[in-house]
């Protein structure tokens, strides 16, 4: 990881000043909770959107990547694909983007990604990832829910961080709705470092990274929602990795990472998820990675390819 101040919370602010300050265009509804904390429905009463989703997913990375969407005409069944990329990766990513904050009080429940991640390290990543942040003023936590946290989350993201709850920014939306379906979407390089880590493939190797997926039609029903956000990265999304070391490591970390490499891998993520009685944890991690890789030796040259785009899982998944 590079050196020096990302000021990722502070990035994400920016971001979320910008959605409040335009909150019709972006379709989202602005709101302060009991406890003086800051609300934004993205997605679950309000109409939110495919920009909303975006900005989503640049909040998630602390403002250390781009996401962005393009139209492709020869791919007839979808066209529309959510492009994301970092020069900070593990950073932006794992330190920032992973879903790795369960939160969760009597019948509440969600995974918490974003900067505020990064000041309540709660999560056994952070002794791997040394950045820190001691002068944030506030923060951000995106939620993937359609329902705002009750106080007592709140509560403990204060405490957890630092900051009182004023300080504190809560944006949310189920993944039925576009930004929530997109902002998932635009996790494909997240989930390569991800895998990557879990390889043990040294972090501070990635120095680069791009990834896309496919945006799925959401679907009203919250499995299926699940199943075809997850799948159009299993099996329809592309990532590029730039890595310090040689070749042959390159190589190596190429040949695993393909979604393929799973032992789960063929068939729809919510078959498989209904097949482990709904335990996600049950399910082989090494399945929530891209269909295809490329990982570029920069100090080389050489370039590896591994896994292929599964066209007849995202007929299957899809639609």
């Amino acid at each position: 990881m590079k050196n020096g101040m990302a000021h990722l919370n502070r990035n994400a602010q920016r971001i979320i000043d910008q959605i409040i300050a335009d909150d019709e265009r972006f379709g989202v509804a602005y709101g302060r909770g009991s406890l003086g904390e800051h609300l934004i429905d993205a997605g679950a009463a309000s109409p939110g959107g495919l920009e909303v989703g975006l900005r989503m997913a640049e909040i998630c990375m602390g403002g250390l990547g781009t996401v962005s969407m393009v139209l492709d005409r020869h791919n007839e069944k979808w066209p529309l694909s959510v492009t994301v990329h970092s020069s900070q990766p593990v950073l932006a990513c794992l330190g920032s983007q992973y879903a790795g904050w369960r939160l969760s009080h009597e019948k509440y429940f969600a995974m918490g990604s974003g900067p505020a991640r990064l000041l309540a390290r709660v999560e056994p990543l952070f002794e791997e990832i040394t950045y820190s942040e001691t002068d944030a003023s506030t923060s951000v936590l995106l939620l993937e829910t359609d329902k705002a946290p009750p106080p007592a989350v709140v509560e403990k993201v204060s405490k957890a961080t630092g900051l009182g709850p004023d300080a504190l920014t809560f944006i949310y939306a189920p993944t039925q709705s576009l930004a929530g379906s997109v902002q998932i979407i635009g996790r494909s390089l997240e989930v390569a470092l991800h895998k990557a880590h879990s390889l043990n493939f040294p972090l501070d190797a990635i120095v680069d990274g791009t990834g896309c997926a496919p945006v799925p039609a959401p679907h009203p029903d919250f499995l299926q929602a699940m199943g075809r956000t997850n799948d159009a990265i299993i099996y329809g999304g592309l990532v590029q990795l730039f890595v310090l070391g040689s070749a042959a490591d390159a190589r190596a970390l190429a040949e695993e990472l393909p979604s393929c490499r799973s032992r789960d891998y063929g068939q729809p993520f919510a078959e498989i998820f209904e097949k482990f009685n709904g335990d996600f944890y049950a399910i082989d991690p090494h399945l929530f990675s891209p269909a295809e890789v490329i990982v570029t030796a920069v100090e080389t040259g050489d370039t590896f390819r591994a896994g292929e785009w599964n066209r007849e899982m995202l007929e299957q998944s899809l639609g």
